[in-house]
């Protein structure tokens, strides 16, 4: 079994990449800038060429979108949400996540059974307007509709797309008030992952199985 796990150098990224090596699994692991590790800045669609030209012809049976920054927490209404930051969110929280699918499909392509999963948030459902964190928030929700619609297209190709909630989880972007370890949101991640199908997919699913409102 072959992983790709986009922004993999810490946290929840690189968590799962533990959990798929302990499990036997080949995994490649990328960060934008991270010594030892694969190369790959998602806004880049020059980097995200270089990383599937490496990649060759090789089957990738699973691709971890995980790549994410949270640019406007703690930002006033009054004063922040600076133009620049809604630019820099959306480089790499949606557009990061279609250029990175868009490169690789060929090498899902090649694979069995291949699936995408998008590490998304909670903050991204409409049902969650408690205020607050505009940016990361339109984001999110982007990402999720991107996902619900790469699900429908990638279908036919046998193609499954799971989208995810990984909790509030203790890591840098989460903090240390968050609710859940890094431990916790992994095996959680991995255990939605595995049932992944074509049956399920395009489906919105919290770190612990509950399926969560759009």
């Amino acid at each position: 079994m072959h992983v790709l796990i986009t922004g993999a150098n810490r946290g929840i990224g690189a968590g799962l990449a533990k959990a798929y090596r302990a499990e036997g699994a080949e995994v490649t692991v990328t960060a934008r800038d991270a010594p030892g590790l694969v190369r790959l800045d998602v806004t880049d669609p020059m980097s995200v060429r270089v990383l599937a030209d490496k990649l060759g012809d090789r089957a990738l049976d699973l691709l971890i979108c995980n790549a994410g920054v949270y640019l406007d927490k703690g930002h006033s209404l009054d004063d922040g949400f600076a133009p620049e930051l809604w630019a820099s969110t959306f480089a790499v929280n949606v557009t990061g996540v279609f250029l990175t699918v868009q490169a690789l499909l060929p090498n899902l392509a090649r694979a069995k059974a291949p699936k995408i999963a998008i590490i998304a948030s909670q903050m991204g459902s409409s049902t969650r307007n408690t205020g607050g964190s505009y940016i990361y928030r339109a984001s999110k929700a982007a990402a999720i509709n991107l996902g619900r619609n790469l699900a429908t297209d990638l279908k036919p190709r046998g193609i499954a797309v799971g989208i995810y909630h990984p909790g509030w989880v203790r890591t840098d972007m989460g903090g240390d008030g968050a609710e859940i370890g890094t431990e916790a949101s992994v095996s959680g991640l991995v255990a939605r992952i595995a049932v992944l199908d074509p049956n399920s997919t395009g489906a919105f699913e919290t770190w612990d199985g509950r399926a969560h409102a759009f």
